[in-house]
């Protein structure tokens, strides 16, 4: 599966960006950027873990990491997943820049807790 190739009002050309199911990961189509993530369950949810997101010096400063990110919570949200944003870029960058994916991130419940 990927993400859209162009911009919804058909601007520039974004990157492909696949889902490797097979290796918990999001990537470009040459592999060389990517997200890494852990699925796990807590109770009666399943959470997408962010772990990881790396894009190579020579790739640095094209938006990469954010579609990589809009990729796994666009995946997250289609699956009802929630997310941990173990990853620093995802909690301190991402969505700090876009607070509407806040809604995913995973929050304990605290009854189950007292």
């Amino acid at each position: 599966m990927a993400a859209n190739n162009k911009e919804k009002d058909g601007g520039a050309d974004e990157p492909r960006i696949i889902w490797s199911e097979n290796r918990d990961r999001f990537e470009t189509e040459d592999k060389k950027a990517y997200l890494e993530y852990h699925l796990q369950i807590h109770g009666n949810s399943q959470i997408m873990n962010i772990l990881h997101t790396f894009v190579p010096t020579s790739k640095r400063g094209l938006g990469l990491a954010s579609h990589l990110c809009v990729a796994a919570f666009n995946h997250a949200q289609s699956h009802s997943l929630s997310v941990i944003p173990s990853c620093s870029y995802v909690s301190d960058t991402f969505l700090p820049r876009n607070p509407t994916w806040n809604s995913l991130v995973y929050k304990e419940d605290l009854k189950s807790s007292i």
